[in-house]
């Protein structure tokens, strides 16, 4: 497909937008897809890898492994296909560049920054090795960033198809400085692979460079399996001791001596970045060494042993053919300052002064005036890779190319995070961390299971070493998180129940004689809308059908008398008033309702009760005849 297929129409399906790159092995492009209304990438196939089956039955196989990769850090894959002689994929569209991109622009990063990023592939690594996938071409070209640093890892799945056939220089030249010592020797890969090349991406975030370089594929693929990488820190002085103790372990040639599973590279990853300082940059060194300095062995840092190394014959071989080489070198050099002549007193180099600055670049220092140097560390209050002496010392005399001992600070020294303080009171987990020299912090959080001022969680975690003095934070029990009570009050006691229990509450009823329909709620403890602990009791208070009783017909006695009969038999009284024409109607019950028979003891009996006006009465007025008065009520 050229650049002139934009508007292209794919398999009855997708519209081509926009070229987006090529691979090795195939374009890719912008495309929407017209069924679904979405922006896809699509990956279409170059013509020749379309023609050879088994590469295109590897391709649909693995094609339909990656489709089932759903995880926020990978590229998810919506479909394949066959269209005009070769095939295609659709994929994710993201908005962003490549990681690649990324490092050009910004690398060195400061740790913390290059620690978060590989996190993310590591998660994306972690989520495929558990469902048997291997990536085999992890690289920050196969990584898309967007402008907030979140990524998604691409190519799962159709790596493993391609890895072998691609035969463009440039992909070639690329996979061979990401790939593992395996791989570049026609070994079996695993997930350790895979490791290995997100360890030279966590390099390479660090420094701006990777490892290993060389002018051809073949080169640096040798350099993988027989050269130590110089140490990150030569290149970037804020690259810490432990972070630079990780990212060495990944890159182990021994697949047995690097991480066990991407769980663990996450773990170490994570402890290094909690005890990075808030304010931890990059420190780019302006002269490096250009060779690798002896370095502490990766696994001191964790506290194992790690595995054996190999001693197959051709690593022997290979070690004493380096040692003749150097033998040599030193008996040439030896010549040289000799001429064949004499042997007259070596060169004097005035040793500078390098005490309190940081390693790398005290080493830069000694090598411009002619010195080499050898590392020595201690445990120190100093920052880790600060230069705490030198021999010789500052100002002194020595023969040219000899050794500068550095001592170097390795930091406060460390100690483990007790067991056992989760469950603990805050007071009592405290006294434990700072009886082991820690600092301590604490935040609140709610919890359901934890007894309310008990450590909830502790980080870093429990087992976890750190330099003496740092700072462990406890989160504390604040108890069951407060949830607002709803209110049922008026509601069928059954349906208020089940609100009540769905929104995390125990239920307790009690009854109550009432008037009102049996079986409502009527009130609830605590109120509706009180903030209460989630599992709390909430009491509701239901009616219960009052018993009937005999209504006493009252009527002719007076007000009093009547009152106090009904109310003595349960009942409420409503008091109506009219006006009568003579007085000896006055305070006297003329009518109730009901009247007799039987109604629920609380109901409520109303009186009609007469009261008498002389003003009113007949003959009282000039008109000569009664007028009724209005009927009032009381209660």
């Amino acid at each position: 497909m050229t650049e002139s297929a934009h508007d292209t129409l794919v398999d009855g399906r997708y519209r081509i937008l926009d070229r987006v790159g090529s691979g090795g092995m195939a374009d890719v492009f912008s495309a929407m897809d017209l069924q679904l209304g979405r922006k896809v990438a699509l990956k279409v196939l170059y013509q020749r890898f379309a023609e050879d089956r088994e590469f295109v039955e590897r391709f649909r196989r693995e094609a339909s492994s990656a489709a089932g990769l759903q995880h926020q850090n990978i590229v998810s894959v919506y479909d394949r296909g066959a269209w005009n002689g070769t095939y295609y994929i659709a994929m994710e569209y993201l908005e962003g560049h490549s990681l690649k991109a990324l490092i050009e622009r910004d690398a060195p990063l400061d740790p913390r920054r290059a620690i978060d990023l590989t996190l993310q592939i590591l998660r994306a690594a972690r989520f495929a090795h558990r469902r048997g996938i291997i990536h085999r071409d992890l690289k920050p070209q196969n990584v898309i960033v967007d402008d907030e640093d979140r990524l998604k890892v691409t190519d799962f799945g159709i790596a493993r198809a391609g890895a072998s056939d691609m035969t463009q220089t440039g992909s070639i030249m690329g996979t061979a400085q990401y790939l593992s010592p395996e791989q570049a020797q026609g070994h079996a890969v695993s997930a350790q692979s895979d490791l290995y090349s997100i360890g030279i991406i966590l390099y390479e975030l660090l420094t701006g460079r990777v490892p290993f370089e060389g002018e051809s594929a073949v080169s640096i693929a040798l350099k993988q399996v027989n050269e130590r990488p110089i140490p990150p820190s030569a290149y970037n002085a804020g690259v810490t001791r432990d972070l630079e103790s990780v990212v060495l372990r990944a890159l182990e040639k021994d697949p047995a001596r690097r991480f066990a599973d991407a769980d663990v590279f996450i773990a170490a990853l994570e402890a290094v970045r909690a005890r990075l300082p808030e304010d931890a940059v990059a420190i780019p060194v302006t002269d490096p060494p250009a060779v690798a300095e002896p370095v502490p062995d990766a696994y001191a840092s964790y506290g194992e042993e790690p595995p054996p190394k190999e001693r197959s014959g051709w690593r022997r071989w290979w070690w004493v053919a380096a040692l003749v080489l150097v033998v040599a070198a030193i008996i040439a050099a030896a010549l040289l300052r000799g001429g064949g002549g004499g042997s007259p007193s070596p060169a004097k180099v005035t040793v500078p002064g390098v005490v309190g600055t940081e390693r790398a670049a005290a080493q830069a220092r000694l090598l411009q005036a002619g010195l080499r140097s050898q590392v020595v560390r201690r445990t120190s209050s100093k920052p880790v890779n600060e230069v705490l002496a030198q021999d010789p010392k500052a100002g002194t005399e020595a023969e040219d190319n000899s050794v500068v001992t550095l001592t170097v600070s390795r930091g406060p020294a460390q100690v483990k995070v007790p067991s056992g303080l989760v469950g603990l009171s805050e007071t009592a987990a405290t006294n434990r961390l700072e009886a082991e020299g820690f600092r301590v912090k604490t935040t609140d959080a709610s919890s359901s299971s934890v007894t309310k001022g008990n450590v909830i969680s502790v980080a870093p975690a429990e087992g976890t070493r750190l330099d003496k003095g740092s700072t462990v934070t406890l989160t504390v029990s604040t108890g069951a998180p407060l949830v607002a009570v709803p209110n049922v009050t008026g509601n069928d006691a059954d349906s208020a129940t089940s609100t009540l229990e769905n929104a995390g509450f125990k239920v307790v009823r009690t009854e109550q004689e009432s008037t009102r329909s049996a079986g409502i709620v009527l009130s609830q403890s605590p109120a509706g809308g009180s903030q209460v602990a989630k599992g709390a009791t909430v009491t509701l208070t239901v009616a219960k059908a009052a018993p009937r009783v005999t209504v006493t017909d009252v009527t002719g006695e007076t007000t009093a008398v009547g009152r106090q009969r009904l109310q003595s038999e349960g009942f409420q009284v409503n008091q109506r008033t009219r006006q009568v024409d003579s007085a000896e109607g006055d305070d006297v019950i003329l009518e109730q309702s009901p009247g007799g028979g039987k109604a629920p003891k609380g109901s409520t009996v109303t009186i009609t009760v007469g009261k008498f006006n002389a003003s009113t009465a007949p003959g009282a007025s000039t008109t000569g005849g009664a007028t009724p008065g209005p009927t009032t009520t009381t209660p």
